[in-house]
C-alpha cells in the first residue's frame, strides 16, 4: 500500500507520516508564516485481504493521515468505467470520532474534449465528497452486481486539504483626493430656533427622493422684526402639532423676510423627510415657507436667492434640474383627485396643486426667475491669476509650484465645490467658498482645469496650459572676454561673448557687470569699455521661461605695457606729447625695425597712433606671421587699439611688430601693447 502527499502548488512533497506528525502540534514560528497552500494526499486502493480479495475487492484499512477536508477516488484511464461502489469513512480532527460509511458517486467518463491537454492528462474519478477537517480515512470498494471485468487500474483515494484561505485583500486605498461633502444651506437649526421636541410625535418618515420643491407663504403679517422669527416658527410648530394634530411642524424649511433660513420638520436637512405641507403631494417633495404674506408685497432679493439655493440643494441632490418639469401622482387634493397625474414645475407654488392663494401673487410671479437662478450653471468662471507662474503667449511657465486663483459671479451659496484637474486627473477638490488651490506640478507640459460644480449639478470649466520646468538654463559657451579695437583714451575696449540655451526656452539674458543691461535671448556678444589696470568682473544671468536662473561670471584685468618695455631692433626714436599713452611713444621709419613684448594672458592688441603718413607693420605671434596692418588714417588718431588676437586660456606669448617699408609712408608710431590677464 502506497501513500504520498503532494503539494498542489508545486512545493516539495512531504511524507504522510510527517503530515500526521504535523497534526500533533504547530511550532510557534509557524504562526507567522504565509497561509498553507492546498495539498493532495494519495492512497492506493489495494486488494482487500482474504476472501474479499479473491472477489476483486479493494480497501484502505483505517489509518491516520495528514489533514484533509475533501475526498474522492480516481483511476488512470479517464474513459474506463468504475464497476463498483467506493465507500469511505473519515475521522474528524476536532474530536477523533469516525463518521458512518458514505458513497462516492461516479458519473462516468471524463467530460474533457478529445485531443485536448485536459483529455490527455485526465483521470477517471468519482464526484468529490466534502467531509470537513479530518485526519484519518478508511475505504472499501464493493464489486457491482454481475461485474465482468477488473476494477480500473491506478485506483486510489485522493485526499484534499484546501489550505488556509489567502489573507484578505488590503482595503482599497482611500481616494487620494478628498471631495468635500455637498454643502447644506446655512440655516438656523431646530435647536437654534427652540423647537419643542417634547411635543413632536413619532419618528421622522422619509420618502425615496425629492422631485419638487413647493413654495409657500405663511400669510399673517409682514411687519414682524426678524428677531421675532424664531418665536413665530415656534408658534407655527405648536399650531401644527396641537391644533392640526400633525406629528411635527409641516414645512421642511422656513425663511424670514431678512433671508434667514430655518430648519423645519426634523429628520435631517439632507434627507428626503416626509412633511405635511402640500396636500396630495407630500411624498417625494420638500417645501419652504416664507414668513409673511406675499399677495402684494415685493419679495426681497435675499429671500428669492435662499429659495433658489434650497431648490438647487434638494432637487439637484437627485440629479434633476430645478428648471425642469415632472409628472407626480396625487394622493388626493382639492385640485387633483387621488391617482391623478399632475405635471408640475420642479419649483412649484402651493396653488399649483391646491385651491389656495398661497404663496401669494407676488411671490408666485417670481417663481420663474427663482427657477432660472436655481437651475443656472456657474457663471463667468475665469482665471484671475496664477501665483508662481508667468504667462508668455498662451501658456504659463512655472518652476513647479503654482497657486491658481479663479472667480465666478455665481454666489457661493449656489455652488457645491471646485475641482482642480491636472491632465484629466482630479488633483484637488475645494469647498464652494474657495477660490484658489496650491498645486505642485511635475516637470512637463500640463493641462490644468478648474471646474466649478453648482448645487444643482451643473458645471463650468476653464483650462490653461502650464509648463513646469525645474531645469536651469545653461551657458553652453563662455562667458569669455577678449580685447577689441578702438580708443584707449583712459579706457580699454573689450568684448564679452557667450552662448546660453534652455530646453524650455529662454526668457532673457542679463548683463550684471560691469554694467547692467538686458541682452535679450538672441545676442551672443556685448561690446563695452573698462578701466585699464583694474580687475573687472563680467556677470551674466540667464532666465528661462519658467523663471529658473543660472548665473556665470569671469574676472579679467586689462594691462597696458609701454612701448619702452619692448625688445627693440633697428632705429626707433622717442616721441613725447599728451596724445600718447603715458605721454610718450616710439617712432621708426627704418624698414625691418621691430618691437616685441612677451606676456602671459588671454588676449592682446597693439596700441598705436594713426596718421595720414603712417605706414605698415607686419605682426608676428610666437614667431609666426599674424597679419599685415596698414596704420594710415585720413585723420590723426592717437591712443588706438588695433589688431587683436585671443586664446582659449591664459598662456605665455610673444607679439612682435616689424616696420614694412612703404613708399612715401615709412613712419610707424607705437604706443605699447595691451593684454588681458
Amino acid at each position: 500500500m502506497l501513500c504520498t502527499a503532494v503539494v498542489v502548488s508545486g512545493a516539495a512533497a512531504v511524507s504522510a507520516s510527517g503530515a500526521a506528525a504535523a497534526q500533533q502540534g504547530v511550532a510557534a514560528d509557524q504562526l507567522s508564516r504565509a497561509p498553507d497552500p492546498p495539498t493532495l494526499q494519495t492512497i492506493e486502493l489495494a486488494p482487500a485481504p482474504g476472501r474479499a480479495a479473491a472477489a476483486g475487492a479493494r480497501a484502505v484499512p483505517r489509518r491516520a493521515t495528514g489533514r484533509f477536508s475533501l475526498v474522492g477516488a480516481t483511476w488512470t484511464d479517464s474513459h474506463a468505467a468504475l464497476d463498483g461502489a467506493v465507500e469511505v469513512r473519515t475521522r474528524r480532527s476536532a474530536d477523533g470520532s469516525w463518521t458512518g460509511w458514505q458513497s462516492l458517486e461516479a458519473d462516468g467518463a471524463s467530460p474533457a474534449e478529445p485531443g485536448s491537454r485536459d483529455a490527455a492528462e485526465a483521470r477517471g474519478s468519482t464526484d468529490p465528497l466534502w467531509v470537513g477537517e479530518s485526519d484519518g480515512v478508511e475505504a472499501r470498494v464493493a464489486a457491482g452486481p454481475g461485474r465482468a471485468g477488473p476494477l480500473p487500474a491506478g485506483l486510489r483515494l485522493d485526499l484534499i486539504d484546501p489550505g488556509d484561505p489567502p489573507p484578505p485583500a488590503p482595503p482599497a486605498p482611500a481616494p487620494r483626493v478628498a471631495v468635500p461633502p455637498r454643502p447644506a444651506p446655512r440655516l438656523v437649526s431646530r435647536a437654534g430656533w427652540g423647537a419643542n421636541e417634547a411635543i413632536v410625535r413619532g419618528e421622522p418618515e422619509y420618502t425615496t427622493d425629492v422631485q419638487v420643491l413647493f413654495v409657500h407663504h405663511t400669510a399673517g403679517t409682514n411687519d414682524y422684526r426678524c428677531s421675532e422669527s424664531a418665536a413665530i416658527i415656534r408658534g407655527i410648530e405648536a399650531y401644527h402639532v396641537r391644533s392640526n394634530h400633525w406629528d411635527d411642524i409641516g414645512y421642511n424649511f422656513l425663511v424670514d423676510k431678512c433671508g434667514t433660513l430655518f430648519e423645519g420638520r426634523r429628520g435631517g436637512v439632507a434627507r428626503p423627510v416626509l412633511g405635511a405641507h402640500t396636500l396630495g403631494f407630500n411624498s417625494r417633495s420638500s417645501a419652504i415657507a416664507v414668513l409673511g404674506n406675499y399677495s402684494g408685497r415685493a419679495v426681497p432679493a435675499r429671500v428669492r436667492q435662499v429659495i433658489a439655493q434650497v431648490a438647487a440643494y434638494k432637487i439637484g441632490a437627485y440629479g434633476n434640474t430645478p428648471a425642469g418639469r415632472v409628472a407626480m401622482v396625487s394622493s388626493g387634493s382639492d385640485r387633483y383627485s387621488r391617482g391623478t397625474r399632475a405635471t408640475l414645475n420642479r419649483i412649484s407654488g402651493h396653488r399649483d396643486t391646491g385651491k389656495t392663494e398661497c404663496p401669494g401673487n407676488t411671490l408666485y410671479a417670481q417663481l420663474g426667475a427663482i427657477r432660472g437662478v436655481a437651475a443656472a450653471g456657474p457663471a463667468n468662471l475665469a482665471l484671475s491669476k496664477i501665483n508662481g507662474a508667468t504667462r508668455i503667449g498662451r501658456s504659463w511657465y512655472t518652476r513647479g509650484t503654482v497657486r491658481p486663483f479663479w472667480r465666478t459671479t455665481t454666489p457661493s451659496s449656489l455652488l457645491y465645490r471646485f475641482d482642480v484637474q491636472v491632465d484629466g486627473a482630479l488633483t484637488a477638490s475645494a469647498p464652494n467658498g474657495h477660490r484658489d488651490e496650491l498645486l505642485r506640478l511635475p516637470a512637463g507640459r500640463h493641462d490644468v482645469r478648474i471646474r466649478a460644480v453648482a448645487l444643482n449639478g451643473r458645471m463650468a470649466s476653464i483650462s490653461v496650459p502650464i509648463v513646469s520646468d525645474r531645469t536651469l538654463p545653461e551657458f553652453t559657451g563662455g562667458p569669455s572676454v577678449l580685447l577689441r579695437t578702438g580708443s584707449l583714451d583712459g579706457i580699454v575696449p573689450v568684448r564679452l561673448r557667450w552662448t546660453a540655451a534652455d530646453a524650455g526656452g529662454l526668457r532673457r539674458v542679463t548683463l550684471t557687470g560691469p554694467v547692467t543691461a538686458d541682452l535679450g535671448t538672441t545676442a551672443t556678444a556685448w561690446a563695452g569699455t573698462v578701466r585699464p589696470g583694474v580687475a573687472t568682473t563680467y556677470g551674466l544671468r540667464a532666465t528661462d521661461l519658467a523663471g529658473n536662473v543660472r548665473s556665470a561670471a569671469v574676472t579679467r584685468t586689462p594691462v597696458i605695457v609701454a612701448e619702452t618695455q619692448a625688445v627693440r631692433s633697428g632705429a626707433w626714436r622717442s616721441l613725447s606729447g599728451a596724445g600718447h599713452l603715458g605721454g610718450s611713444a616710439l617712432r621708426s621709419t627704418a624698414a625691418n625695425a621691430s618691437l616685441s613684448w612677451t606676456f602671459t594672458g588671454r588676449s592682446a592688441s597693439l596700441a598705436v597712433a594713426r596718421t595720414a603718413a603712417s605706414g605698415r607693420v607686419q605682426v608676428y605671434v610666437d614667431g609666426s606671421p599674424a597679419g599685415m596692418i596698414d596704420l594710415r588714417s585720413p585723420r590723426s588718431l592717437y591712443r588706438r587699439a588695433v589688431w587683436t588676437r585671443s586664446w582659449n586660456s591664459s598662456e605665455r606669448h610673444t607679439v612682435k611688430i616689424r616696420v614694412e617699408g612703404t613708399s612715401g609712408r615709412p613712419g610707424v608710431i607705437s604706443d605699447g601693447l595691451v593684454y588681458l590677464r
